[in-house]
């Protein structure tokens, strides 16, 4: 027995083949001979190095935020929960640029919260704005993560270490994070990735200022108009990161198991 009958497999195929075969076609396009000198232009290195910075930042500040967020909204009985956790995960289906958008309107120099302080003048369209993009748009992949862990392995351990006198943030630290911890990882890890391929949101709300807000996704849009080679070689860059990390995250569940 199989667990499935025989015709699942004809869509199944047809499935994986949708998903590879651009995937495939990216890879047979590169101009090997001139790949090296293509990814390792001044502006494509200065892009890969903002990309990376920015995307390791954004990932700080979603570890920073997310992990007591999704803590909150496993553990927490208050209604106000149940309000909070559709718009926390909003992003994950909110169209990019629209997200952009609301960055901006908020973060910008007439923005909510820009208007005061001057803090919109030193935020739009700066580094800072592509970080505060990447981690809107990646933020609620580490809160999936951590919550759905924490559902899936229930109360009785801290329950049991309260019982012995453990307060709340030592039950926390020694207790509930560690038993989470290889959810966490994979959490960091999409959530990187999330950042490291964001596009919409950082253009409309960073711009796509050379050596300041141009990331690779921006760098490899820009280079598709003017010179396709180049766009698909970096093409190739992000999506080996992409497998490297889809490989990473098998290789923290299969630790888990």
């Amino acid at each position: 027995m199989t667990g499935y009958p025989r015709w699942i497999v004809v869509p199944a195929a047809l499935g994986a083949a949708f998903v590879l075969v651009p995937l495939v076609a990216i890879v047979a396009k590169v101009d090997w001979p001139r790949f090296g000198e293509l990814v390792t232009s001044p502006d494509s290195r200065t892009a890969l190095t903002l990309s990376l910075q920015t995307s390791l930042a954004a990932t700080a500040v979603c570890i920073v935020l997310g992990v007591p967020l999704g803590v909150v909204l496993a553990r927490s009985r208050s209604r106000f929960v149940g309000v909070l956790r559709p718009l926390v995960l909003l992003p994950l289906v909110l169209p990019p640029v629209v997200g952009g958008i609301a960055l901006l309107y908020a973060f910008g120099r007439r923005g909510l919260v820009g208007q005061y302080g001057g803090i919109g003048g030193h935020i739009a369209f700066t580094t800072v704005a592509v970080v505060l993009a990447q981690a809107f748009v990646a933020l609620p992949f580490l809160v999936l993560a951590v919550e759905g862990a924490l559902r899936t392995l229930g109360t009785d351990f801290e329950h049991t270490a309260a019982t012995l006198g453990a307060p709340p943030s030592v039950v926390l630290r020694r207790v509930t994070l560690p038993l989470v911890l290889p959810s966490i990882a994979s959490g960091v890890v999409l959530t990187f990735a999330r950042a490291l391929g964001e596009f919409g949101a950082t253009l409309t709300f960073a711009g796509s200022l050379a050596g300041t807000t141009r990331t690779l996704p921006l760098e490899i849009y820009l280079r598709n108009e003017t010179d396709p080679q180049a766009a698909v070689a970096l093409s190739l860059v992000l999506l080996a990161a992409a497998a490297v990390i889809v490989s990473g995250v098998y290789g923290v569940r299969a630790w888990r198991r």
